[in-house]
């Protein structure tokens, strides 16, 4: 089926940012108005998973590869069990052209009631981005009549993502068994975990029990777990409190491993300090240096805040730097089965340079 390239035109739409920058194009997704945070993402495929990954939940996440649409949506790529930004923006959309496609972009992002733009200069803003950092916005694509400077006021007021506790927006709120096979019992906290973080527990000898951002420590140790496993998701790990001191209750009892949010929340709960960065780390082929065995990884990365490198307890290691910016990438406990990356090694970017974290975390498990 060929766009109606008349009608793409008459979908005016426009991303206005807190700085007063407005960029001018089309809708092709729902029609709504949604604020968010503007972030890049560098990866030249796999939109399926990025927009189905629930860290980007409350941002606008700006694809820099031009071409975006052509392969459609192949539903078993999708990484969670719903859509969870707040908006796409892309260069040029297109219409699938591909036997595995089961559903078009487009009209996924209809279905999840998810605003996107297209037609605009992403090369400008991802050049922005970079230099002002990340940035409130406004996406207008509702047939709503706003002018760009109630949009920019929208967007100067928007609360962002600091401070806010998004893990609790995207959890799935209930407990619930991923698989039933496995040597050693995992229980999964669930920030906005991952499906093939799941897959790849799975595939190393392990049974998984998910339970929601919040659930009570106490009655995950009931459960008697050989480990417990801190996900990935979104916004501003300072603010999930109930996490961190879930995290310094399972030191010292249990195996405990972390990805992205849990690593965070795992190295506050240690005494490191979280900072924002800039314009965060939202991309496929970040070089990420392992000081233990001296070798570079290339890894996923989807995250805002990060750990201070210069404030680190003496009882963790610092094992994982990033080779772009030097940023910290990966802790361990001294004494303690504890170890946490920042990365998404489930992601496979490498392919499988990163795979051996979850066999590490199977091995505390046999001790």
């Amino acid at each position: 089926m060929s766009f109606n390239w008349k009608e793409k035109r008459l979908k005016k739409a426009f991303l206005a940012l807190e700085n007063g920058e407005v960029f001018k194009g089309c809708s092709f997704g729902a029609c709504v108005d949604k604020l968010g945070e503007t972030v890049f993402n560098t990866g030249m495929s796999g939109y399926e998973g990025i927009i189905s990954d629930p860290s980007y939940a409350g941002q606008f996440v700006s694809l820099t590869a031009p071409e975006i649409g052509n392969y459609g949506i192949d539903l078993k790529f999708l990484e969670s069990r719903s859509l969870f930004l707040n908006g796409l923006i892309v260069c040029n959309i297109n219409e699938p052209s591909n036997y595995s496609s089961q559903i078009s972009l487009q009209d996924m992002l209809k279905q999840h009631n998810i605003p996107a733009i297209t037609g605009i200069d992403v090369r400008r803003l991802t050049l922005m981005l970079r230099e002002q950092g990340s940035l409130k916005g406004f996406l207008h694509c509702s047939d709503e009549n706003i002018s760009i400077e109630e949009a920019v006021a929208k967007a100067k007021a928007w609360e962002g993502l600091d401070n806010q506790d998004y893990a609790n927006r995207v959890t799935a709120g209930e407990v619930f068994k991923w698989n039933n096979e496995g040597t050693y019992k995992v229980v999964a906290y669930d920030f906005g975990i991952k499906y093939n973080i799941l897959r790849s527990l799975a595939a190393h000898d392990m049974q998984i029990t998910c339970v929601p951002a919040g659930y009570d420590p106490v009655k995950v140790m009931e459960m008697k777990p050989d480990g417990v496993f801190l996900s990935n998701g979104p916004a501003d790990p300072s603010s999930l409190y109930y996490a961190i001191n879930a995290a310094k209750y399972f030191t010292g009892k249990v195996p405990l491993m972390g990805i992205c949010l849990g690593h965070q929340i795992m190295g506050i709960s240690a005494g490191c300090s979280c900072y924002r960065l800039k314009f965060g780390h939202h991309g496929l082929n970040h070089p990420v240096k392992n000081l233990i065995t001296n070798q570079v990884e290339i890894t996923s990365q989807n995250h805002n805040f990060a750990l201070d490198i210069k404030n680190i307890p003496s009882c963790l290691e610092i094992t994982h730097i990033n080779m772009n910016d030097n940023t910290l990438e990966g802790i361990r406990h001294k004494t303690e089965p504890f170890f946490s990356v920042q990365y998404h090694p489930e992601a496979a970017p490498g392919p499988n340079d990163s795979l051996y974290l979850f066999e590490t975390f199977r091995k505390m498990m046999e001790c």
